[in-house]
């Protein structure tokens, strides 16, 4: 199990602290959820703090990119330093579009995924499954931390598993959104990647990253 620790919900203020203690955990991702304040109604990070993450810290960033306009702000998140670019299904019109801007992360060298609302059904994936290096499900809906984990996100990861096997695709599934220890049990047979947030930084960091390794 991959544990990508969200710095949503780190206290800045113990910045070198928090990540010093997250690196001694088992944790080997940093999730970065990035906000513009129009397709999510919270405004987050820019990407200075990718670039401040870059220098300061050898673990793999995971830059969720929750913005109206996804081609445009890829480009700006790759320069920073982002080693994986997910963006969401629901910001491009069409499927042209998703397929190009797949190709175009790609191109630059970093991986890529497609994040999909709770609403969203998950069978608007299968054009992409073999295209993508992960899919990012929500467990909530997508804008701040701190909530309540939805449970019909198991039935959804389970269908995203069966669509990944069925395709014989070999990305991984990520799920984000009131991951605790106790949400963590409820999924842990289908998902790759878990995100956590308030539950990881508002406790012991490395105890909290160590409970989560489920598998």
């Amino acid at each position: 199990m991959i544990i990508a620790p969200s710095i949503l919900s780190m206290d800045f203020s113990q910045t070198i602290d928090q990540l010093k203690q997250v690196e001694a955990s088992q944790a080997t991702w940093l999730h970065i959820d990035i906000m513009d304040g129009h397709f999510v109604p919270n405004l987050s990070f820019g990407p200075d703090i990718v670039k401040l993450f870059k220098r300061l810290s050898h673990l793999f960033l995971d830059v969720h990119i929750m913005v109206d306009d996804p081609e445009y702000f890829s480009d700006i998140f790759i320069e920073a330093g982002a080693d994986q670019i997910t963006f969401h299904y629901e910001a491009l019109p069409n499927d042209k579009r998703i397929h190009e801007l797949i190709l175009k992360i790609h191109n630059r060298g970093i991986k890529v995924g497609i994040s999909l609302r709770p609403q969203t059904l998950v069978n608007v994936l299968e054009p992409f499954i073999n295209e993508i290096d992960i899919v990012l499900l929500m467990s909530v809906n997508p804008g701040f931390g701190g909530q309540p984990f939805l449970m019909e996100s198991i039935e959804r990861c389970t269908q995203v598993k069966d669509l990944i096997k069925t395709n014989q695709s070999q990305c991984l599934l990520e799920i984000d959104g009131g991951i605790t220890d106790q949400t963590a049990q409820l999924v842990k047979d289908s998902v790759d990647v878990l995100v956590a947030g308030s539950y990881i930084f508002k406790q012991d960091i490395i105890e909290a990253v160590n409970r989560l390794c489920v598998k």
